[in-house]
């Protein structure tokens, strides 16, 4: 049987981060400046940050 290659996800969800206020932190993309902008926000607090694991 073939194994399941390193970067195949085998039966795991997505992985929700919470802000300390207690909301979810959502990505978003924003196109600005004629690139496109990928930030992480909170959906309580309005708080951005670069990535979600910044929330900490």
């Amino acid at each position: 049987m073939a194994q399941a290659s390193k970067n195949a996800r085998i039966g795991s969800g997505t992985h929700k981060f919470e802000c300390p206020c207690g909301g979810e932190v959502k990505m978003k993309s924003v196109f600005s400046a004629g690139r496109m902008k990928h930030h992480a926000e909170c959906e309580k607090c309005k708080r951005v940050e670069r990535k979600p694991s910044d929330f900490r």
